[in-house]
C-alpha cells in the first residue's frame, strides 16, 4: 500500500517503542564497552568510503528505527576512531566513562536550555555547585567562580576577551577600529596551544599581536625573556594586556613557572590566564602540590574534564576570580529575556557569547559522585605510574631516546638506533604509521627542538599495563 501522509500518526515515537529501542541501545552500549578491544583504534576506512555508502538524499518515507541501530555496526563503528579504546595513546584522551555516558542520556532526555535561571534552575545551580566541588578539589582560591564552555579554545577566548575589556576602556561599545589605540600585545610560550592564536585572531587583535616567548631546555617559558619582551614592547609604544601560562603544554606537557609569570603580570598590570586544560586535574593529587604554585594569583584558569577526568566530550571549565569582568564583556538582556528574578539569580547567558547552554554539568557531577575524589586520584596516579613505566623502557633501550621530561602522563620519545645514518625524522614517521596501522594502539607525534618525536599519552580510564606493553612491542619490532 502506498504511503498516505494524511493517515500517518503524528507526534513522537510511541513510548513503548522508545522503551524497547532504549533497552536495545543500552545493551549495544554495554557491548561496545565490553568488546571495544576488538575494534581497530584508528579507523581503517578510506577517505570518502563512508560518504559513498550513504544515500544521496534523505528518505522521503519513514524508516524503522531498528534499521538505524543496524547501521551503527555496519557503518558508524567501523568509521569511528575509538577514543574510548584502552590502546588510544594519541593527543590527550577524552574517555567517556560509563556513569557520565548514562547522564548524557539524561541530559538529552531532559533537553534543558540553560540560558536563564528560569529556563533551567537545576542546570544553572547544579553547574555552580559541581564547579565549586571541582575548584575545592583542585585547591583553587575560595570564592573563585566557574563556567562551563565546550572546549579550551572557547574558554581561552573568553579569558582574553576579559583581558581586552580591562585594558581598553569602552571596547564593548566602541570597539577597536578608528580609535587611535596602540597595538595590543598578548604573550605565551612558544609551546602554548594554538587556541591562543585563534583567540587573538577572533578578538580582532590581529595575529601579530601575539608574541611567543622562547622556552628553556625543559620546554618551559623563559620568564626573564617574558619580562624583557614586555619592556621592549612598552618602549615601542605597544600595550601589553595578557599572558597565557601553560601547565601541561600540548606537545610535551611542560609546566611554565606560573608564580614567576604572576610576578610579571602583577608588576605590569596584565591579565594572567593559565592553560591547564590537560594537567589541571592533577592539582587535586597531594603529591602534585608543586604544580599549583601561582594558581591563586591567576585571573583565570581553564581545565578540561573531558581530557583527563573521564567526562565524555565536550566539557571545558573556565575558572576566574573576575567573573564580573566576563559578565561586563558579554551580558546583554533583550526585553524578551528579562525576568522578575534577574537581580537574585545568576543567568548563564551572561557569562559568554553563547546564549543557549546544554546541561553539561550533569555528566561531571556523575563522575565526581560515582568515582569519588579518592577514586579519581587513584586513577590519575595509576596513569602517571604507567607513563613513568613506559619512560623507563625508553630510557633503558639504547636504540631509543626520551625527548622531554615526564611530569604527568605523556611520554615524548623517538627511535635513534645505534649506528643509524639515515633521516631519523623519516624513520620515526614510518614507525608511527606502521604502529597505527596495527589497529591495536594509536599514537600521535609532535616536533621538539626541530625534530619529529612520538607521543604516548596515557589518560584512558580503561588502559592497563598490558596495553603499554603491546605499544612497546609494536614500536620496537622494526628496530
Amino acid at each position: 500500500m502506498a504511503y498516505d501522509p494524511s493517515r500517518a500518526p503524528l507526534g513522537d515515537m510511541p513510548v513503548a517503542e522508545f522503551r524497547e529501542h532504549a533497552h536495545t541501545l543500552a545493551d549495544w552500549a554495554a557491548g561496545y564497552f565490553e568488546q571495544i578491544e576488538t575494534q581497530a583504534v584508528l579507523s581503517q576506512v578510506r577517505p570518502g568510503e563512508i560518504r559513498s555508502a550513504l544515500p544521496a538524499h534523505a528518505p522521503e518515507l519513514p524508516e524503522p528505527f531498528a534499521d538505524l541501530i543496524a547501521d551503527l555496526d555496519r557503518l558508524v563503528v567501523p568509521g569511528a576512531t575509538h577514543w574510548n579504546h584502552p590502546g588510544f595513546f594519541a593527543y590527550f584522551a577524552i574517555t567517556g566513562s560509563a556513569p557520565a555516558v548514562l547522564m548524557d542520556l539524561v541530559s538529552s532526555t531532559l533537553n534543558q536550555q540553560a540560558m536563564l535561571w528560569r529556563t533551567s534552575p537545576v542546570a544553572t545551580e547544579l553547574e555552580e555547585v559541581t564547579l565549586r566541588w571541582l575548584a575545592q578539589l583542585m585547591h583553587l582560591p575560595q570564592g573563585i567562580e566557574g563556567v562551563i564552555y565546550d572546549t579550551a579554545s572557547i574558554s581561552t577566548l573568553h579569558a582574553l576577551a576579559a583581558a581586552r575589556e580591562v585594558a581598553v576602556p569602552d571596547v564593548r561599545t566602541l570597539g577597536l577600529a578608528g580609535r587611535n589605540l596602540p597595538q595590543l600585545r598578548v604573550y605565551c610560550s612558544e609551546h602554548a596551544h594554538s587556541s591562543v592564536d585563534k583567540a587573538v585572531i577572533a578578538l580582532g587583535l590581529g595575529h601579530q599581536s601575539l608574541r611567543r616567548i622562547p622556552a628553556d631546555a625543559q620546554f618551559r617559558m623563559r620568564t626573564g625573556l617574558l619580562a624583557a619582551a614586555v619592556n621592549e614592547d612598552r618602549d615601542a609604544g605597544l600595550l601589553p594586556i595578557a599572558v597565557v601560562a601553560s601547565v601541561g603544554t600540548t606537545s610535551s606537557t611542560s609546566v611554565d613557572d606560573v608564580a614567576a609569570v604572576a610576578d610579571v603580570c602583577a608588576r605590569e598590570k596584565m591579565w594572567l590566564h593559565v592553560d591547564a586544560a590537560y594537567a589541571g586535574v592533577m592539582a587535586m593529587v597531594p603529591e602534585f602540590e608543586w604544580m599549583r604554585a601561582g594558581f591563586d594569583r591567576a585571573d583565570s584558569l581553564v581545565v578540561n574534564p573531558h581530557k583527563w577526568l573521564f567526562t565524555p566530550f565536550d566539557l571545558s571549565v573556565l575558572f576566574t576570580r573576575r567573573m564580573d569582568v566576563i559578565r561586563q564583556a558579554f551580558s546583554l538582556t533583550p526585553e524578551y529575556l528579562k525576568t522578575t528574578e534577574a537581580n537574585t539569580v545568576k543567568n548563564l547567558m551572561d557569562t559568554g557569547i553563547q546564549l543557549g547552554r546544554r546541561f553539561r554539568s550533569l555528566k561531571l557531577w556523575a563522575v565526581l559522585r560515582y568515582f569519588g575524589a579518592e577514586g579519581i586520584r587513584a586513577r590519575l596516579r595509576e596513569h602517571v605510574r604507567l607513563a613513568q613505566l613506559f619512560a623507563s623502557w625508553v630510557d633503558a633501550d639504547p636504540d631509543w631516546e626520551r625527548a622531554a621530561p615526564v611530569p604527568f602522563s605523556v611520554v615524548c620519545f623517538r627511535a635513534a638506533p645505534r649506528g643509524y645514518s639515515g633521516d631519523l625524522d623519516a624513520l620515526n614517521q614510518r614507525i608511527l604509521e606502521t604502529v597505527n596501522k596495527s589497529g591495536d594502539v594509536f599514537l600521535s607525534h609532535t616536533a621538539l627542538d626541530g625534530h619529529i618525536v612520538l607521543r604516548l599519552a596515557v589518560g584512558n580510564i580503561r588502559t592497563e599495563e598490558r596495553h603499554l606493553r603491546r605499544a612497546w612491542e609494536l614500536l620496537t619490532s622494526d628496530i
